[in-house]
């Protein structure tokens, strides 16, 4: 997020010198840098046996399924985050959750943290927000996610993670 106007008191904001960082939008009335922080985002695989859960919601790619992901809320951990997002999108509770790696979308301001998990238990029941979930083969999820870049390097690092398992 970038800062223009200082949250706390409303004026428009400076630009002070802070060492490594280089120069950070900052309020001379309050004393507060106001440091550029992208939007924390979870991406989730959940896997059942030898499925993956994939969701179809065309607002974020009109062709292509995608993972379970959502933003992080205040005061919420990442791994809450994770359960809460999977859970409310698709009605099931998940366990053994596995942080993969995360990645950065600038033109989005985003923080992408991916994971992994197992599923637990309940039915699939979509939320509003889904078109679509269901259950595909791993090995086939990827031809149905071809607009998905970040999730398809998800489902990459899954069937690396799972294949140290199975060996």
């Amino acid at each position: 997020m970038k800062y223009v106007y200082c949250p706390a008191c409303g004026k428009k904001l400076t630009s002070k010198y802070s060492y490594d960082e280089g120069n950070i939008p900052s309020c001379d009335n309050c004393n507060i840098l106001y440091f550029d922080t992208p939007k924390p985002t979870v991406v989730v695989a959940v896997i059942k046996d030898d499925e993956i859960l994939l969701l179809k919601q065309s607002y974020i790619y009109k062709n292509s399924k995608v993972l379970v992901s959502g933003y992080v809320s205040q005061g919420e951990t990442v791994e809450e985050t994770v359960c809460r997002e999977v859970q409310e999108e698709t009605g099931i509770a998940i366990k053994d959750i596995k942080y993969l790696g995360s990645c950065s979308i600038q033109e989005k301001d985003l923080l992408m943290l991916t994971y992994m998990a197992r599923y637990s238990s309940g039915d699939l029941v979509k939320s509003q927000e889904v078109e679509g979930v269901e259950w595909v083969k791993i090995t086939d999820a990827l031809s149905q996610m071809e607009e998905d870049l970040v999730g398809r390097a998800v489902v990459k690092k899954v069937l690396k993670e799972l294949s140290k398992e199975n060996s």
